[in-house]
């Protein structure tokens, strides 16, 4: 699956506990990370401060489910149940 343009949604669900630009201790679940344009884009996005993790998120209809609503409750979901 390849990801959904303006989507965001693994820029928002998901914890983040590494440094961001502009975020120096990562971010929560659930907040929207502040690289993370107006339109759903990352201002990271091919650039070598961005975390290892955002690189690393490959798309896929279990965790992205069918539209930017669902992929937010299915990630937010994953984070639950994953965290430690």
């Amino acid at each position: 699956m390849k990801c959904r343009e303006g989507c965001g949604a693994c820029c928002i669900a998901p914890s983040i506990s590494t440094p961001i630009p502009g975020m120096p201790n990562g971010k929560p679940a659930g907040e929207r990370c502040v690289q993370l344009s107006v339109e759903g884009l990352c201002g990271l996005f091919g650039k070598p401060e961005r975390p290892a993790v955002c690189g690393a998120f490959q798309a896929d209809p279990e965790v992205c489910g069918s539209s930017r609503e669902e992929a937010i409750r299915l990630i937010g979901w994953w984070e639950k149940m994953t965290a430690a």
